[in-house]
């Protein structure tokens, strides 16, 4: 995950009214996501929507420093976690995000997180972003996880094209996309950093 979109001045923005059903092209697509997000279910994870209560383990796991040098600062505080999630679900009401809970199958602890935005109105395009904490790299989490918000994405939101960004130096990330549907994965041209 390199940016993550949610920042404390963002408090303090108006809400954005939930829209009702999302068309594109004249073919609508399901907005009830927007009331709750589904639970997604894999052999190894179970993918939810956040809460309050997933504060203090996502704040534990994800602001090592093994996980934080991959991705945009997170919040500093198992209170700022809780302000994150809470504006997560506003902004997954008013159909601009959503943020699934990563729990292992049988227990409800969160951790890490995946999460989806819009980058235009509508859905067409959107942007995802993930944050697993470290104890759990390389056991097959990512890739089940990947794969069920990835569904989600383009079968129930009806996101027509999604992207992702990494750090060049989060090998570990470039390298997890690659066995990703290939549907699914496309690789951008790199951007220079004098621009």
């Amino acid at each position: 995950m390199e940016a993550m979109p949610y920042r404390l001045e963002l408090e303090r923005q108006p809400f954005q009214a939930p829209i009702g059903e999302v068309t594109r092209g004249g073919e609508a697509t399901s907005s009830d996501w927007q009331n709750g997000l589904p639970v997604l279910g894999g052999t190894q994870v179970t993918m939810r929507e956040l809460r309050a209560s997933d504060a203090p383990s996502l704040f534990a796991l994800l602001t090592t420093e093994e996980v934080t040098r991959f991705i945009s600062p997170p919040p500093t505080t198992v209170e700022g976690f809780e302000k994150f999630i809470a504006w997560t679900l506003r902004q997954r009401t008013a159909g601009t995000y959503a943020c699934f809970a990563v729990t292992l199958k049988g227990s409800d602890t969160a951790i890490g997180i995946f999460q989806m935005r819009e980058m235009e109105p509508g859905f067409g395009t959107g942007e995802w972003g993930f944050a697993i904490g470290s104890p759990f790299w390389g056991t097959g989490v990512f890739q089940e996880a990947a794969e069920l918000v990835l569904a989600f994405a383009f079968e129930t939101v009806g996101v027509h094209r999604l992207e992702a960004r990494s750090a060049v130096r989060n090998g570990r990330a470039l390298y997890l996309a690659e066995p990703l549907p290939e549907s699914h994965v496309a690789q951008l041209p790199a951007v220079s950093s004098s621009c």
